[in-house]
């Protein structure tokens, strides 16, 4: 995170007694990234946070990944999951892979219920709101959520997803950190004047709360013997894990809405670099929004065709109606894949109908990666197998037009 925050009560020096009302020690964690040298924060517990009572396996869901083989671009349908009745779905352990790679996966879910108290040990998450409320409650204090809003939560932190009724997530899950792009921020930290946000945008968590329980259950997802080096264990907990009285620090989980998004614009087609809002070890995420488009007289504000040589690109379309991808089929709640070694574009048509345009009206989440994607069941099961014709009309090889 760029900046400090404290909530709570702490004690005026680190590392020094904090003592509750009635005398006793609180226990003082320290929870840091990169062994001690970057963005931590300190929390007092209640109880000791290392106990554990029980510990089990936890058979994640299937995590398995197949290659983009034969490579093409594809089309998904994440509204074609959970198409029936989603009472008891979860957050956390119902979320269906779409795909994923050494450093990113990319999932989905439709949830009702409370998930279980969870960690990611692997790395940081960036839940997408894209329809619903929900509370992300947390060590650190809640978090409530809508549509439309980031929740980026850091590796290792207790939290679980309480939806107000059916919430509708795109889960990127880092094998990294997710934070602000480096361009966008200060030696110090600090979020930079030419950045499309600033730390006015983002909400932080509510006070932390001591909850007063017994035997609770942590999934815990981490780096382990199951695909893709993935594996997961439930531990039990003697008392429960939102214990916390006080915390400071820079690291804690927070939420940014696509709503308080900037754009940048210009006389001529911007490339998707200006239009990110979040990167991670090995990829990128961006966000298109409602905005003016180029003013060039003779501009094109669609975009120009493109080889990303070194990216995979995956569009989730969250509202509006996407300009370039018209007559494809794709609507809201479509992802599109166009692996790296396939130029894409505008489809047929949109150059000429752009031609004039001041606005356009549409709303996706972008996540560029540097390693090829493989697909996850969700993928394999939602994909419409037309999508990599519909530049040419729709026409395979041995078909006649449609």
């Amino acid at each position: 995170m760029p900046y400090y925050q404290t909530s709570g009560h702490v004690p005026p020096k680190r590392h020094t007694q904090h003592r509750a009302p009635d005398g006793s020690l609180y226990f003082e964690e320290l929870m840091g990234e990169e062994g001690f040298s970057s963005d931590s924060s300190l929390l007092y517990h209640v109880n000791i946070p290392s106990a554990v009572v029980d510990v089990r396996p936890w058979d994640l869901p299937d995590q398995t990944l197949t290659p983009n083989y034969p490579l093409q671009p594809r089309h998904l349908s994440t509204h074609a999951l959970f198409k029936d009745d989603v009472t008891g779905v979860d957050a956390v352990r119902d979320r269906r892979l779409l795909m994923g790679n050494a450093d990113v996966r990319l999932s989905y879910v439709v949830a009702s219920a409370p998930s279980p108290y969870y960690r990611n040990a692997i790395g940081d998450e960036c839940l997408y709101i894209e329809d619903g409320g929900a509370v992300v409650e947390t060590v650190f204090g809640d978090l409530p959520v809508g549509q439309g809003d980031y929740v980026v939560i850091p590796r290792a932190t207790t939290y679980r997803v309480v939806p107000d009724g059916p919430v509708r997530i795109y889960a990127i899950e880092a094998n990294s950190h997710i934070g602000p792009p480096k361009r966008f921020l200060s030696r110090y930290g600090q979020l930079l004047e030419h950045a499309p946000y600033c730390e006015r945008d983002l909400r932080g968590p509510l006070d932390p709360y001591v909850v007063e329980e017994q035997d609770v259950e942590v999934y815990i997802k981490h780096r382990g013997p199951g695909p893709g080096g993935i594996a997961g264990t439930v531990h039990v907990l003697p008392q429960h894990p939102f214990d916390v009285v006080g915390w400071d620090g820079c690291l804690y989980p927070y939420v940014f809405n696509i709503a308080d998004y900037e754009p940048i614009t210009g006389r001529v087609h911007q490339p998707p670099p200006a239009h990110q809002v979040f990167e991670g070890h090995n990829f990128v995420i961006c966000n298109f929004v409602p905005r003016k488009v180029d003013y060039h007289p003779l501009a094109i504000p669609v975009p120009y065709y493109h080889s990303n040589v070194d990216s995979d690109e995956v569009m989730f379309y969250v509202g509006g109606d996407y300009e370039a991808r018209k007559g494809s089929g794709i609507g809201q709640g479509s992802i599109s894949v166009h692996p790296g070694g396939h130029p894409h574009g505008p489809q047929p048509g949109a150059y000429e109908r752009s031609i004039g345009a001041e606005f356009f009206d549409e709303l996706a989440v972008m996540v560029d990666t540097f390693r090829p994607l493989d697909l996850g069941e969700a993928a394999l099961e939602t994909d419409d197998g037309r999508y990599a014709y519909s530049w040419s009309g729709g026409r395979r090889l041995g078909e006649e037009s449609p």
